[in-house]
């Protein structure tokens, strides 16, 4: 009985021993590893046949020309009160009207005059003939009132950039659109101060 005890201790013993062993020394691989199946491989996914029919362009058939995308980059300053647009093709400035004008007047400042030279500057720099000025307002007040506005205060831009650039060859597109196209949410003051704007764009590089 005492020797079937001690034999039955002396096995519970090692098991424990062996289970705790094992329990210590068992740790996760520090080396990098991927799914089954994703490993990297040089060789190719599917067999190509360089003779499949379904690779050639039908006969008669021809690519059609390379288009270059146009890629816009667009920086505004800090404030948000300018906003400086360029893609491959056109430059746009949009000028929130608050830096431009007193409230509800089409008269320019002296500081509003001196960013209107220096888009002039770029105006001139880019070679361009043919300007687009286009004013916007919020929807606050009537529809019709902020058509006017625009139109004045779009038109006030113009006398400007007409005079800093003293060119005949340019010739303008002046525009006011009141609340329509509107680039934020009226539904917000921040909003609606974005969407009183003048926007002054032209073609890159044109002449």
């Amino acid at each position: 009985m005492t020797s079937r005890l001690t034999a039955s201790l002396t096995a519970t013993l090692l098991l424990t021993t062996t289970l705790y062993t094992a329990a210590t020394t068992a740790h996760a691989d520090d080396g990098p590893s991927v799914p089954p199946g994703t490993e990297a491989t040089a060789a190719a996914p599917v067999e190509l046949d360089a003779n499949d029919p379904d690779l050639k362009l039908p006969e008669g058939a021809t690519l059609a020309e390379p288009k270059v995308l146009d890629i816009k980059q667009v920086v505004e300053d800090e404030s948000g009160e300018e906003r400086r647009e360029d893609t491959n093709a056109d430059v746009k400035f949009a000028l929130q009207a608050e830096v431009l004008f007193p409230k509800d007047s089409a008269r320019l400042g002296g500081a509003a005059k001196a960013r209107l030279g220096a888009i002039a500057q770029e105006i001139k720099s880019q070679n361009a003939t043919r300007i687009r000025v286009f004013g916007f307002t919020d929807d606050l007040g009537s529809s019709a009132h902020g058509d006017v506005l625009s139109k004045q205060r779009a038109n006030a831009v113009h006398q400007v950039l007409d005079a800093e650039l003293n060119d005949p060859g340019v010739t303008f597109e002046v525009r006011g659109y009141g609340e329509d196209y509107p680039i934020a949410s009226n539904s917000s003051e921040e909003g609606r101060k974005k969407n009183r704007r003048v926007e002054v764009s032209f073609a890159r590089g044109e002449g």
